[in-house]
């Protein structure tokens, strides 16, 4: 399965065994009480909810991503002397090089709908990498699903350093970049978890060149100094607890000249992408508006020179 694309990226062949044998990703659990309310109603989705060019909702990830043309594959990649983690690759369908777009996970880990999430931004053009956080914390499998234990992932989640985290995110953009269809930038877009994440990383990550937040928390304002990046949020109207954040970083990213845009969607709950059946068709509103500057962020910001490197 794995080729020269690897490229001495490639951790040890037991490693790899054990990394590529375990279940990709989460289905829910609790660090929002929303998402498990919406994770029932995905139990019964609503018929005819999904649409082209808009990222599966949970109920419907497997279903997509076994009908994907797009080429994935796993890959694993080496993000420092003693640690590695395994990572979910699509690639585009065109003939230039694409920028490349890290995927970070909910603090449910790799799930199939975060893969599937990565497949729609191969559709719209990117080179997407979905890496596996918990890929060194062992995390077993749902013996159902086949996605991380919920509790197990929730736990392992909380015991991250962030330091590794960044370190790990900014090691799978630069394999990334090094791939032959790639250019030299990339972006960012995370989820719950994974959102608050993605902001982080254009705290910690100058060289960033775009990030795209749903629904996360945003950094204290006086973290703010160093961001680059152009930043957008996208949040549920019916937030709070994420959403009280958003005017202070909004206020100091405007006094410091930075850019940040951010919507919030009347109506929808924490979670809408992955929830689309939720909340009386707010969430699917939520998607349908959102998930179209998601693709266009990216366009904008990412096209033209390299951003990094070489």
């Amino acid at each position: 399965m794995f080729n020269d694309r690897l490229r001495g990226h490639v951790a040890a062949p037991l490693a790899i065994a054990a990394f590529l044998a375990a279940a990709s990703g989460a289905a829910a659990a609790q660090e929002h009480a929303a998402h498990a309310e919406d994770h029932e109603m995905a139990a019964h989705p609503a018929s005819g909810q999904q649409q082209a060019g808009l990222p599966a909702g949970a109920a419907d990830a497997r279903e997509r991503l076994a009908a994907s043309p797009r080429h994935g594959e796993w890959v694993v990649v080496k993000t420092g002397p003693a640690d590695s983690v395994r990572a979910w690759v699509v690639y585009p369908e065109r003939r230039d090089r694409a920028p490349v777009v890290v995927v970070v996970h909910e603090i449910f880990g790799l799930t199939d709908w975060i893969r599937a999430v990565a497949d729609q931004l191969a559709a719209d053009g990117f080179i997407a990498i979905a890496p596996d956080l918990l890929t060194m914390k062992n995390v077993p499998a749902d013996p159902e699903t086949g996605e991380p234990s919920r509790e197990a992932a929730v736990s392992a989640i909380r015991t991250l350093d962030p330091n590794d985290v960044h370190r790990q995110l900014r090691a799978v953009a630069e394999y990334g970049m090094g791939l032959p269809a790639a250019t030299r930038t990339y972006g960012v877009v995370g989820f719950c978890w994974g959102g608050g994440v993605s902001f982080a990383h254009a705290v910690r990550v100058p060289e960033l060149g775009a990030a795209v937040v749903y629904y996360g928390t945003s950094p204290a304002p006086e973290e703010l100094g160093s961001v680059r990046a152009p930043v957008l949020g996208l949040y549920g109207g019916d937030d709070a607890r994420v959403n009280a954040t958003v005017p202070p970083a909004d206020s100091a990213m405007k006094a410091l000249g930075k850019t940040f845009e951010y919507e919030m969607y009347e109506g929808a709950g924490h979670g809408f992408l992955r929830q689309q059946d939720g909340r009386n068709g707010a969430n699917l509103a939520a998607t349908r508006a959102a998930w179209p500057r998601t693709v266009e962020w990216f366009r904008r910001h990412l096209a033209g020179e390299a951003r990094v490197g070489g």
